[in-house]
């Protein structure tokens, strides 16, 4: 990234923040009347700290690009944020990456170092696209490994010839808060120890914002994806049983401003 990039971006670094205490969703029994569950699913390899969160059977490749920010090195736990909601299903609302156990007071986008910063505004994000309702953390310095895994697989379609018998097993074997087919694996990358979680992308295919949490001295103690605001959804929600819509069809609803 440039130099003139780096200096817009602490200008604008306290504006592309999250508005919610996403920790509130990890700690919390109910939001606004949605009960609440979470669940760990192991760790995530981070061997250089720099992290990629991207859908996994779309853009997971050793061409993307990391997040600028350096986060620490080694592995670490990630927990899911459960929304349990009776209109809604159980939706994965907020993963976790878990670096310290210090309380976050700010939580900031994160960024690959292109982004336009001109004219940045308030509640604005940019997000990692998600296309086939999935996402996953990972090291760039995993990438090139997923890239001859799966460059050396015989298959025709990488999920439906290889993952989905992977995320069919994780239901039986974990049925809490996953649907039949399975929404959540931790990957184990052949011939290595890397550990890549994935998981169903909160209402389905969309774009979607990360953070970095930073603790009261300004060190990173977190990363959060944001899936679903359960605030806005219910506003969301509110407005097209107004205008008449169909509320049995959460998936169609813009729940995060793009």
């Amino acid at each position: 990234m440039s130099q003139s990039w780096m200096q817009k971006w602490e200008e604008v670094k306290n504006i592309l923040i999250c508005p919610t205490d996403l920790e509130e969703y990890f700690t919390s029994d109910e939001i606004l009347g949605q009960k609440m569950d979470t669940m760990e699913i192991g760790n995530v390899s981070l061997p250089s700290g720099k992290v990629v969160v991207r859908d996994p059977l779309v853009s997971l490749n050793a061409n993307q690009s990391p997040y600028f920010i350096q986060a620490p090195k080694g592995n670490f736990p990630v927990t899911i944020a459960v929304v349990k909601s009776e209109d809604w299903g159980d939706r994965y609302a907020v993963v976790k990456v878990e670096f310290t156990k210090e309380k976050p007071v700010v939580y900031r986008e994160a960024l690959v170092g292109i982004e336009e910063l001109e004219d940045v505004a308030e509640d604005d994000y940019f997000g990692f696209a998600v296309d086939a309702g999935l996402g996953c953390i990972t090291d760039k310095e995993v990438l090139p490994f997923v890239d001859q895994f799966v460059d050396g697989m015989a298959v025709d379609n990488v999920y439906d010839d290889y993952f989905a018998e992977i995320f069919s097993q994780s239901y039986k074997d974990r049925p809490n808060n996953q649907r039949e087919a399975g929404d959540w694996i931790n990957w184990t990358v052949p011939g290595t120890s890397y550990q890549i979680p994935m998981f169903a992308s909160g209402f389905g295919d969309g774009t979607y914002p990360v953070y970095f949490a930073y603790d009261a001295n300004e060190e990173i103690c977190g990363l959060y994806i944001q899936f679903i605001d359960i605030e806005l959804a219910l506003s969301d929600e509110d407005e097209d049983e107004d205008e008449g819509g169909d509320d049995d069809q959460p998936e169609n609803f813009v729940f995060l401003k793009n």
